[in-house]
């Protein structure tokens, strides 16, 4: 995996604490921390689009989000387990996974960056 993908990855991290951060954040840290968490994570998403297929990397980072997103409430705040709800989102990191694993990247030799 290269240095765009694990930015892509980084940045799906940081989604999930800015979108929780939009549910719970109730003091002027916790919105400093998720104004901090959203920069951080479109910053990377941006970087990592100018190697690799913006629509992939786009997909690939909303998923990983939305998966996270939801583990984290089930396992942080108590949000109801569902089976269907599980099956759906292991659908979508398929689906996910699929794209990384079909799209090409297009780095150019000598590219450094």
């Amino acid at each position: 995996m290269n240095k765009d993908w694990m930015k892509v990855f980084i940045a799906a991290f940081f989604e999930v604490f800015w979108v929780i951060g939009l549910k719970h954040a109730d003091s002027f840290w916790e919105w400093i921390g998720t104004v901090i968490a959203i920069i951080i994570s479109f910053y990377l998403m941006i970087m990592a689009g100018k190697k690799l297929p913006v629509g992939t990397v786009y997909a690939v980072f909303v998923g990983l989000g939305t998966a996270g997103t939801v583990f984290s409430d089930i396992v942080i705040f108590g949000e109801p387990f569902k089976v269907a709800k599980i099956i759906l989102i292991l659908i979508l990191l398929a689906g996910v996974v699929g794209l990384k694993l079909v799209t090409e990247d297009n780095v150019k030799e000598g590219d450094k960056t």
